[in-house]
């Protein structure tokens, strides 16, 4: 028994070794995917001329040479000029060499390709009736390119939304890769989420059993900063024009916070994340477009995601196509700069709401077939779910009355837990009556049963609002949720003394043991020393163009010297020795 028992005991050493490096396949060609760039705007138009941004060859060349690894080429297969709508479902041969032209392209010039099939508007719309089609043009795909390096990647469907809901999303992918497979049985594929692409799809994955699976998200928040002007969103993107991200540590936190869930999803099942699609519109102001992608790139390496940022020569663009130059602030941002200090602020607290008294003008609203009801005990505002709608904001908490203004940002803060079971809530900042505009964006949170503390950051573009509301959507989940404590708080940058063009203020020694002297404040008449909480130390009035400040008293450390007039205010930071 103990001589049969040994071999076996080998043998399954083996088998577990030789799965275990099966399943870095996929982390091991995530590192070489590293830093990317989508070709966008080209052959996923109906035409590759017909969104004015046509591929050119040396364009590969050009992403190589700036030191991007590979590139994502987005394909809309379905046009009839490219393919049959029946049955065979033939891809013509001229398109499809095409798409070989340009992946050998990429290969040239030592880039990894990634095609996959986008604007696939007819699967979305009817996803039972176009399956057949959906398979049959990844069978072909697959087939065509079955003998090719294993640097060309697939990824199965760009964004699935509308009628291709999640748990068809599953069905259809797990069905599209058992395609693949049966020519390509080793070649690394990217499993997208439902939802349009988003984190908000990827706790209704289902993940195959497969070792060469890589999870791609993309990443668009806050939404009204990266497609303010953006035409195609809807009529109201205009109203989102002169949205800041400013690259405070508050809105890097947001960030952070909403990618804890696929933080989570990848650890459970083990499987590299790489961000297909991430970019700010050029109608945005350049240095916010700067500071978001800087930012974002840096922490993206820090995770070990690779990404592929959206895109090369359109509206997003890092490349001119028309005058051959490049945004160099934004191609340094992607791949030069390094992770910068954030931008420093100090609090301002316009509500916070513990629920020792009651509910504090909290309300509970119910629609369609769903039913809660609100309670406060032990000092938690607790919302008892019954029938969870069919929409999230079916079940919706909100308090209105807030003050918000124009040109601030914001942050919100509230500590909450889940009953019984994890569960996920959206959260946002709006317009308290018709047409109930959103301020910030629809922030999805993952809600654990242990109470936590949860956040996110947004910039008011819209005109002053003295009655905002405050609102969580609660709907599509029966698990009831308790809130302890919910703070808002405006955010005020603290401004370096160097900084050119806010003003003339000058201010030395700093930093300083016993003072400071202050210098042309010819158009201010107060200032006020704050902690970084927001706590006044000391407030003086101002008569005279220069102000010797004394900071006897004052434990060592930075603070914040507001100097205001009538108008405006500006933040400085100083430090006791």
């Amino acid at each position: 028994m103990i001589k049969m028992i040994f071999p076996f005991l080998i043998m399954l050493g083996i088998a577990l070794q030789v799965q275990c490096q099966q399943q870095a396949t996929a982390f091991d060609m995530n590192e070489r995917l590293g830093r990317g760039i989508n070709m966008g705007n080209a052959f996923e138009a109906p035409t590759e001329t017909a969104w004015g941004n046509p591929w050119q060859p040396e364009y590969f060349k050009i992403m190589a040479e700036l030191g991007f690894s590979h590139v994502r080429i987005p394909v809309r297969w379905s046009t009839p000029e490219r393919s049959m709508e029946e049955p065979p479902y033939t891809i013509y041969e001229t398109f499809m060499n095409r798409i070989k032209q340009v992946v050998d392209t990429a290969l040239k010039y030592q880039l990894h390709p990634i095609i996959n099939m986008h604007h696939h508007d007819d699967l979305f719309q009817d996803p039972i009736g176009q399956k057949d089609r959906f398979l049959a043009q990844w069978s072909q795909i697959a087939s065509f390119f079955q003998d090719y390096p294993d640097s060309l990647l697939f990824e199965v469907l760009n964004e699935p939304h509308d009628n291709l809901t999640p748990d068809l999303w599953n069905e259809f992918f797990a069905q599209a890769l058992d395609t693949i497979r049966e020519s390509n049985p080793t070649r690394t594929v990217l499993l997208g989420t439902a939802l349009f692409g988003g984190l908000s799809g990827v706790p209704y994955l289902d993940v195959p059993e497969d070792s060469y699976l890589i999870l791609s998200v993309h990443y668009y928040n806050p939404f009204q900063f990266t497609h303010q002007g953006a035409s195609w969103v809807g009529d109201n993107s205009d109203e989102w024009l002169g949205t800041k991200w400013l690259d405070t540590e508050e809105e890097r936190q947001t960030i952070i916070n909403e990618f804890n869930l696929i933080q989570q999803f990848t650890a459970e099942h083990n499987i590299p994340v790489h961000v297909g699609e991430f970019g700010a519109y050029s109608t945005a102001d350049l240095e916010s477009r700067v500071r978001w992608t800087n930012f974002l790139a840096r922490w993206f390496e820090e995770q070990s995601f690779s990404w592929a940022y959206w895109e090369f020569s359109a509206g997003f663009g890092i490349y001119n196509p028309n005058n051959g130059q490049f945004n160099t602030p934004l191609v340094n941002a992607l791949l030069h700069n390094p992770m910068p200090d954030p931008t420093q602020v100090m609090y301002t607290p316009l509500l916070e709401e513990s629920f020792e008294q009651g509910a504090g003008g909290w309300q509970l609203n119910t629609f369609e077939s769903a039913q809660a009801t609100m309670t406060v005990d032990d000092g938690n505002l607790i919302i008892i779910i019954t029938n969870m709608g069919t929409e999230s904001w079916h079940v919706q908490l909100s308090k209105q009355g807030i003050p918000l203004l124009k040109n601030n940002l914001y942050k919100v803060t509230f500590d909450a837990f889940a009953q019984e079971n994890p569960r996920y809530a959206t959260s946002y900042m709006g317009k308290s009556s018709s047409p109930w505009t959103s301020y910030s964006s629809y922030n999805t949170t993952h809600i654990d049963t242990q109470e936590n503390t949860y956040n996110f950051t947004f910039f008011m573009n819209n005109p002053d609002d003295n009655n905002a509301r405050m609102v969580f959507d609660l709907g599509l989940s029966d698990t009831n949720i308790a809130f302890s404590r919910i703070l808002i708080e405006r955010l005020d940058l603290v401004t370096s003394i160097h900084s050119p063009g806010l003003s003339n203020i000058n201010i030395y020694p700093n930093p300083t043991r016993e003072h400071f002297i202050v210098t042309n404040l010819d158009e201010f008449h107060t200032l006020t020393l704050f902690d970084f909480g927001g706590r006044n130390l000391r407030s003086y009035k101002v008569n005279h163009p220069e102000f010797k400040m004394d900071m006897s008293g004052i434990l060592p450390g930075s603070y914040i010297l507001q100097a205001k007039n009538d108008n405006e205010s500006y933040n400085f930071k100083v430090i006791k020795k």
